[in-house]
């Protein structure tokens, strides 16, 4: 099959989505099938490379209003030439705006089918915008859907995004994908060796975090707890991977604490060096609320880390509170943060059970079994189409000519009709709860 990807966000850079592309479009050329990708450009990276690897490098805006995000312009013609003649059969989208515009236009000109994976609950990014909006995060919400709409099949990765979106008022099929995790690689990763390089002693608790440095990550809430934490236990350290806006915050923290000296800040860490990282702790902890998946969960729970988190969607995914780490209510303090890493660094044995269940967890989430569950999605999809056109028949220039017509009209009519419902929305506007009601253990 020959697949073309669009992402607004692609490696180099460092994010969840980046990653989760790159990983099943490196899935997808394993299993034999030909994958072309569409991203923003990068400093360093080609515009178009058709070697091996093809990545199209479509010009943007880089670090948009402050944030690691980049802003396309347009797909230049030399761009739509190099997809014509690559021909896809199916157009795979993983935004719902820019690129993912046109992602529709050319699966619509190519009469193929459509997927969009809903990575992202993008009412709650709506900052890097402007100041925080109610209307903007209700358009954000009804753009996605009545995009989601527009394509023949989508992906959630989660259950509890899929519960969502459908809820919100998609319509299409929507099946649960995870991201893959390489458990082999991550339990790979060199202790001794990540341990040395940074200076930490061998016998030293490490609690480790790894992701995107950023305000919708509520890394300050973490910082408090974690260097509330490292006061209480001298012999602690605090490990962060990923680079942001947020790691002054995360600094500051730690200083207001008296604690800059415990506090190890990596950086954007890839390959080798991340495996080496998340070896080097003994427990990862999260407080985001905005996650769809928490992908960086069960890489730490493939690398046998116990996760002590927030109970949010993503988190709830993954974290069985008592089990296979702690899943705290979204309503805890810092200091409750605090305390349960306390708790658990001080008791060998709940760690060793929970490492033990963590271990077991990640192995729901390997790459081949997910790659399975995203190919059936293709199937789908394809079946979609043919049941929405009838089969497939020869189509004139006339044909084409109201294909094309009709995508530019869904587009404005998507857009409109998002801001239309943002404005009638008003005052009874309020975003679906995080955390359901769970007992322990659940």
């Amino acid at each position: 099959m020959r697949i073309c990807m669009f992402t607004n966000t692609y490696l180099p850079h460092v994010g969840g989505v980046a990653r989760s592309v790159s990983a099943l479009v490196e899935d997808l050329r394993a299993r034999g099938h030909r994958v072309v990708v569409v991203a923003p450009t990068f400093p360093g990276a080609g515009d178009l490379d058709e070697g091996p690897e093809e990545v199209f490098r479509v010009p943007a805006i880089q670090k948009y209003n402050g944030s690691d995000f980049s802003v396309t312009v347009v797909l230049p013609v030399r761009h739509q030439q190099a997809i014509e003649r690559f021909g896809p059969d199916l157009v795979h989208s993983h935004h719902p705006f820019l690129l993912g515009d046109t992602a529709l236009r050319v699966a619509r000109h190519r009469h193929v089918p459509i997927v969009f994976t809903h990575h992202t609950r993008y009412e709650r990014y709506t900052h890097y915008v402007t100041a925080d909006s109610r209307t903007l995060s209700r358009f954000a919400i009804h753009l996605s859907t009545r995009y989601a709409n527009l394509c023949q099949a989508v992906v959630a990765p989660s259950e509890s995004l899929a519960r969502l979106i459908i809820r919100r008022g998609v319509e299409r099929p929507c099946r649960v994908v995870p991201t893959g995790v390489d458990l082999a690689f991550f339990r790979s990763g060199d202790r001794t060796r990540f341990r040395g390089r940074h200076g930490i002693p061998a016998d030293a608790p490490v609690l480790g975090h790894v992701g995107r440095l950023a305000p919708e990550k509520n890394l300050e809430f973490l910082a408090r707890a974690a260097a509330l934490t490292v006061a209480e236990r001298p012999d602690a350290r605090c490990l962060v991977v990923g680079g942001g806006p947020s790691g002054t915050d995360i600094r500051r923290a730690f200083a207001d604490q008296g604690q800059e000296d415990r506090l190890i800040l990596t950086g954007p860490l890839s390959g080798r060096d991340l495996a080496d990282a998340y070896a080097a702790m003994d427990l990862f902890v999260f407080a985001s609320r905005t996650e769809t998946q928490g992908m960086v969960l069960t890489e730490a729970m493939a690398a046998g880390l116990p996760v002590i988190a927030l109970n949010a969607p993503g988190a709830r995914e993954v974290v069985r509170d008592d089990v296979n780490g702690r899943l705290l209510p979204a309503s805890a303090s810092a200091d409750d943060f605090a305390a349960a890493i306390t708790r658990a660094l001080a008791h060998a044995g709940h760690m060793e059970a929970w490492r033990a269940e963590a271990a077991t967890t990640a192995t729901r989430f390997g790459r081949e079994a997910c790659l399975d569950r995203m190919l059936e999605v293709y199937e789908l999809a394809r079946r979609e189409l043919r049941r929405e056109t009838g089969g497939e028949g020869t189509l004139t220039g006339w044909d084409e000519l109201r294909a094309a017509v009709r995508t530019e009209w869904d587009l404005v009519a998507e857009k409109v009709g998002a801001a239309v419902r943002a404005a009638q929305s008003g005052r009874g506007f309020r975003t679906e709860p995080d955390e359901p009601r769970r007992r322990r253990g659940g």
